[in-house]
């Protein structure tokens, strides 16, 4: 699994791949960029290269557009994901912890 995500996260893409996955424009993918929503990586020749995960990312922009949310908007909502404590400064739950937590709701249960 670390693999695909590994895999997912390499910046192999140019711009005018991404454009032509996307149906975006340059000024478009780079105005995402202002906005922080993608960070591309460098070359070694200073060009932008993107990775799977920037692509889904795009997308998943133009969807939320589509359906009306603003830059800004989208711009908070991709913070809050990335912060990973909530607001109450607490860690969020992992698989672990949810299934010990239903593993002793159901022993709960089944004692009454």
């Amino acid at each position: 699994m670390a693999e695909k995500a590994f895999r997912k996260s390499l910046a192999v893409f140019p711009i005018g791949t991404v454009m032509s996955l996307t149906g975006l424009s340059a000024r478009q993918i780079r105005y995402y960029e202002d906005y922080k929503l993608i960070v591309p990586k460098r070359s070694s020749t200073n060009r932008r290269m993107y990775s799977l995960n920037d692509v889904d990312r795009l997308l998943e922009i133009i969807d939320l557009v589509e359906e009306g949310m603003t830059l800004k908007g989208i711009q908070k909502r991709y913070n809050k994901n990335v912060n990973s404590t909530d607001s109450k400064g607490q860690q969020p739950l992992t698989d672990q912890d949810v299934r010990r937590i239903l593993r002793d709701e159901l022993d709960i249960q089944s004692r009454f």
